[in-house]
């Protein structure tokens, strides 16, 4: 049986076994026959084919002894016998239609087009999803192509192209929607310029009644022709965008189906009786419910308590039947007395919501903003950015995609922003304050006194947030008349000298809503004032001021009830910012800075302990002794607040970010440090990158200022892991160096240690291999003399140094060797990588089956016990491995897949070998210029993160494309290849002076 393919890469089989091909030159010949085959393809055709520029003085005979071999190759088996003959001056394969899939492909194409003109639309599916089936990849992916062979190329993947969407039409005519969903998603992801293609897209998703998603689908179509071509959609796409638009004149009937993951909703809950501004309201709902081709952004300006935050909530809420895929909310934080929000931060945070695993989130500010957008292109979304800082922290944030609407309010006019048509928030009519005066206290009280009401609406200052809380005064209070309350006001000193800019009135509410409270509150509400973080937990207000926790528990519901704390979630608080200045200047002018200093140690002491309770048993013996912990202060707390885990601090992270910043800033050095260092196994394994550097060098300058050399190597210590990850691997050896002087000056020679293995981790990554396995194997003796470091640690760090020397049999015993060890202890996170790690020698002995049963089990339990810190190197490994095997599209599917999860958590030293390695397969798949590429943009990444080792392996690769064409350039790179290998005593050395050994004249 003879299968001729070319739907993919050239393959000749005979009865299932395929045929050794020869030369690119040759498969060139064979190519040009196989799609003209039953033609007699000329001599002087195959010449321009093989050398479309400029033919050799041999190319005749060298074109006639290609075709002799493929001629010898034939006749070699009996089904291929003389299927190849000599007709004059050139060369007939002479096949049947049906042993070669290019004809066969045709043939079918045709026949379901036929079928479906004759009504039988089931079977020409059937039939065409047969002929597509046929393509494995490019028409002659890694055959040389000249003028004809590329110009069939080009018209078959046309013709594929046409054909895919044909049969996505046909599962629409067949009630299919979601099969024709499906292959149109994908095709549009390959190929994002078919109109064609986002048309049925759109189809598919309307007939599945997921109209948001063709929205997406046309906001997609949309913004890549007009990037990549400069054009609008055409007018079939415009009508189908106009059709999604409208609604539906009856609603679908349920389709029984998998519940769908749930929607963000992010939105505070918004105010039931919100007042006024129907002009602007009507405004802002109408440019979001008459989206166009662009996203709408909205700025919201006005003075502190105007209203701002309660009127893009009260929108927002309004819009979200029209955008229903997501609604998000993130406090910026900027004008407070914390720092705001910087946007990298809101962008995690926002992703977050979204419900973007944190590990999936990159730790590059840019890759955030990529991420960001992308995710919002898929959404109709509303978003509202509260109390904007400055336009440069916003721009990051917009999207842009038309399918989403983001209000942004701001205590500044954002005048620089682009796009964003600001909104400028003015007070109150006298009017519309005394209507909303009438929704707090009453209409009754008001009809009765409307005088009265309108001077407590002006003492107001026609402010919302101050009419508000007056007006919750005086509805707790049945015996005033608004006319005492009006008296009040107008004799109220203000509280706040810091808002005399702005309206007085504001502190002359919040001191009528405070006066009235029991002392213990009062004085709770003053240290909340103190708080530093976002919102907090009952627990956080206990802490800060040291009641127990039911009676803390009742004083937070008396400030809720009073409206002093907003609670937006069951169990979480929180303090509108003008509260929390107004409480922090009574703190000041009542508390003394004894009892303020206590409470903030009472915070940070809670909190260290509850984060100690969650990271503990992840590090247990290090944990203890780095952060010699005594009893907390406030077990009662600890205990009071039930169990505490990894979903708490996930709750809890930015809070300990905030606690560790303020702590050192307010001289609390030793929480400083202890509080950074406590959630550092968390952060590491989830890849809060920025959290660990961020927290250590803050840390780090708290040690440093109590002049403690045991928290100062720590600091180092851990500083470096954040460094190592991100590709700042010179900083981390630099951290390291201080950590292990500073401990050996110290006597503590197993920390000493400790950070040497640490420095040797990073040393293998610079190129240093033997010293890395030095100080490993050093360690490992050390450690079974007299049971210093943990030999789960050493074994790993000792295999993959000997690994990249080329001491396979070695690094397989150590990996054994930790494999065992993980299995004893039945610690999970070891087993997993002591698995990766064994599937990588296997690879590299050349042994690819069993590399891929060990990876696989590695990828599998990574995934199951969430950690993916090592899941995008396996996957690598997966790929060289399939590359081994000759299965180069799955081996480049593999190392794409492991690019993006290795983007996703930061690792740039998986990067690197992952481009080198997807560059190292696209040249086996013969495409050597997308080779070259890959490898040049591993060349730059392995320059900045300074890895020679992978800097010689991109230069290796480049060199091998580059020989037939440019001889002295590859010698050039391999020369530069070699030094770097030679310098780091690897195996590749070998093989690099063999190539520049061949290039002699």
């Amino acid at each position: 049986m003879l299968e001729v393919r070319v739907l993919g890469p050239l393959e000749v089989r005979v009865n299932g076994v395929a045929l050794p091909l020869g030369t690119r030159k040759q498969q060139t010949v064979l190519a040009m026959l196989a799609v003209q085959s039953g033609r007699v393809v000329g001599l002087d055709e195959l010449i321009d084919e093989l050398w479309p520029a400029d033919p050799p003085a041999s190319a005749v005979p060298n074109a006639r002894t290609y075709a002799a071999n493929l001629r010898r190759l034939f006749d070699a088996a009996e089904p291929t016998r003389g299927l190849i003959s000599r007709q004059g001056d050139g060369y007939l394969l002479q096949a049947d239609r049906s042993d070669i899939d290019l004809p066969a492909f045709l043939d079918d194409c045709q026949g379901a087009r036929e079928l479906r003109a004759s009504g039988e639309p089931a079977k020409a599916a059937t039939l065409l999803a047969g002929a597509l089936a046929r393509w494995r990849g490019p028409m002659l992916a890694g055959v040389t192509q000249g003028p004809v062979l590329a110009g069939r190329a080009a018209a078959l993947e046309e013709e594929r192209l046409v054909a895919t969407e044909d049969l996505a039409e046909l599962y629409l005519e067949l009630g299919q929607p979601a099969e024709a969903a499906r292959l149109m998603r994908d095709h549009t992801h390959a190929h994002p310029l078919r109109e064609r293609a986002y048309g049925l897209l759109m189809r598919a998703r309307v007939a599945m009644d997921d109209v948001a998603g063709a929205l997406s689908a046309y906001a997609a179509a949309r913004r890549t022709l007009g990037e990549e071509l400069g054009i609008e959609p055409g007018p079939e796409l415009r009508r189908l965008h106009r059709a999604a638009l409208k609604p539906a004149a009856e609603p679908a009937p349920a389709v029984p189906a998998e519940a769908p993951p749930p929607v963000p909703r992010w939105l505070p809950r918004r105010v039931a009786d919100f007042t006024g501004r129907a002009d602007l309201v009507a405004r802002l709902l109408r440019a979001g419910r008459e989206a166009g081709a662009d996203p709408v952004i909205k700025v919201i300006d006005g003075m502190a308590g105007s209203g701002k935050t309660t009127l893009a909530v009260h929108v927002a809420h309004q819009l979200a039947e029209h955008y229903p895929d997501a609604q998000l909310f993130i406090d910026l934080q900027g004008h407070g007395e914390s720092s705001p929000v910087e946007p990298a931060a809101a962008l995690g945070t926002l992703l977050r919501q979204l419900g973007v695993p944190a590990e999936r989130i990159p730790a590059d500010v840019y890759d955030r903003v990529a991420l960001w957008r992308n995710e919002l292109a898929r959404r109709r979304a509303v978003v509202v950015l509260d109390n904007a800082a400055s336009t440069d922290q916003v721009t990051p944030l917009l999207p842009t995609a038309p399918a989403a609407v983001v209000l942004v309010t701001s205590r500044r006019r954002l005048a620089a922003m682009e796009g964003g048509h600001p909104e400028s928030l003015p007070v109150l009519s006298p009017d519309e304050a005394i209507d909303l005066l009438a929704n707090v206290v009453g209409p009754e009280r008001v009809r009765a006194e409307p005088e009265a009401a309108g001077r407590v609406a002006a003492r107001c200052g026609y402010l919302p947030l101050a009419i508000r809380l007056a007006g919750a005064r005086l509805a707790h209070r049945t015996g005033w008349r608004l006319a005492d309350l009006a008296e009040r006001l107008g004799h109220q000193a203000s509280v706040l000298d810091e808002l005399t800019a702005e309206n007085r009135s504001i502190a002359s509410a919040f001191g009528l809503s405070y006066t009235p409270l029991r002392e213990p509150t009062k004085r709770m509400f003053r240290l909340l004032g103190l708080w530093p973080g976002e919102h907090f937990p009952v627990e956080a207000a206990a802490a800060l001021s040291g009641l127990p926790l039911p009676e803390a528990v009742l004083a937070i519901d008396e400030l809720v009830d009073r409206h002093l704390v907003e609670e937006p979630d069951a169990g979480r608080f929180r303090l509108h910012d003008l509260m929390a200045e107004y409480a922090h200047a009574l703190a000041v002018a009542v508390d003394p800075p004894a009892e303020r200093e206590a409470a903030i140690r009472g915070l940070l002491d809670h909190y260290l302990y509850s984060v100690a309770a969650v990271t503990e048993p992840m590090e247990p013996a290090a944990l203890r002794r780095h952060l010699a912990l005594g009893r907390p202060a406030r077990p009662d707390l600890i205990e009071g607040q039930g169990p505490v885990d990894s979903d708490w601090l996930e709750r809890e992270n930015a809070n300990v970010r905030a606690l560790v910043r303020h702590a050192a800033q307010a001289g609390h050095d030793g929480y400083a440090w202890r509080l950074a260092r406590a959630p550092w196994r968390f952060h590491y394994l989830r890849g809060y990158l920025d959290d660990i550097v961020e927290l250590h060098e803050c840390g780090l300058r708290a040690a440093e200022r109590l002049e403690d050399d045991t928290a100062i190597a720590s600091m180092h210590n851990y500083l470096a892991s954040g460094y190592q990850r991100v590709g700042r691997s010179q900083e981390a050896v630099h951290h390291l160096e201080i950590a292990i002087r500073l401990r050996e000056q110290a006597g503590d020679l197993g920390g000493a240690g400790q950070s040497r293995v640490n420095a040797a981790s990073v040393y293998w990554l610079l190129g240093r291999f033997e010293e890395a396995a030095s100080i490993n194997l050093k360690a490992l003796a050390e450690s079974r003399r007299s049971g210093g470091l943990s030999v789960l640690l050493l074994l790993p760090n000792l295999g993959i140094p000997l690994m990249y020397l080329g001491r396979l049999d070695e690094a397989l015993r150590a990996h054994r060797w930790h494999l065992f060890m993980a299995r004893q202890s039945g610690d999970y996170y070891h087993l997993a990588q002591a698995l990766g790690h064994i599937g990588a020698v296997r690879v590299r002995m050349g042994e690819p089956r069993a590399a891929i049963r060990v990876v696989n089990a590695s990828v599998a339990l990574k995934k199951r016990i969430g950690i993916r810190l090592g899941v995008a190197e396996s996957l690598n490994d997966l790929g060289c491995a399939y590359r081994h095997l000759g299965h180069l599209a799955e081996a480049e599917r593999l190392h794409r897949l492991a690019l993006a999860e290795s983007a996703a958590v930061g690792h740039r030293s998986i990067d690197v070998v992952a481009l080198n390695d997807l560059g190292a397969t696209l040249a086996l798949a013969g495409r050597p210029d997308a080779a070259i590429q890959t490898h040049e943009q591993a060349l730059a990444l392995a320059t900045r993160i300074a890895n020679p080792y992978e800097q010689a392996r991109a230069l290796a690769g480049i060199a091998a494309q580059r020989v037939e064409d440019d001889p002295a350039e590859a010698r050039r790179l391999w020369e530069r290849a070699l030094v770097l290998f030679r310098q780091m005593n690897v195996p590749e050395r070998y093989e690099v002076a063999e190539r520049l050994v061949e290039l002699l004249p």
